[in-house]
């Protein structure tokens, strides 16, 4: 018997988008959990200090992004062809600073529909646990 899978990911290698310079590469993490279904988690290896950045997001939001700018806050993302290669530009904001990143449409899209097999779209809500969600939001530390 073979079991369902929990957890689609990859290593997509985004370009860190320089004005005035030329794009650097960067390597991301993408993950999908069955457990956190509304959410993509992608780490950013840095190679800096740090050496990871991690974010986290609606994986609509990058489905949305795919064919038209979606987003507002901290994260953005909206489709572009940038010398005939078909891209998503992902805009991330912190306190921290700004960074925009490129990545190949047709990976992306590839990655996200393996997320849509493990998880369709609707039906998110049968992987969420909402009484232990509610015991989370509703737990106090008497000490």
């Amino acid at each position: 018997m073979t079991s369902r899978p929990t957890t689609v990911s990859a290593d997509l290698e985004l370009r860190l988008v320089v004005p005035g310079s030329a794009s650097l590469p960067v390597l991301a993490s993408i993950r999908y959990v069955l457990d956190d279904p509304y959410a993509v988690h992608v780490t950013f290896h840095t190679g800096g200090e740090r050496g990871t950045v991690d974010w986290s997001f609606a994986r609509q939001l990058l489905t949305d992004g795919l064919t038209q700018a979606t987003g507002e806050g901290d994260v953005r993302v909206w489709p572009s062809h940038l010398g005939g290669h078909a891209t998503v530009f992902l805009s991330l904001s912190s306190p921290s600073g700004q960074a925009v990143f490129e990545v190949g449409l047709h990976e992306l899209a590839e990655y996200l529909t393996q997320s849509y097999t493990l998880v369709p779209t609707g039906c998110e809500s049968d992987f969420v646990d909402i009484d232990a969600e509610l015991a989370l939001l509703l737990w106090t530390d008497s000490e």
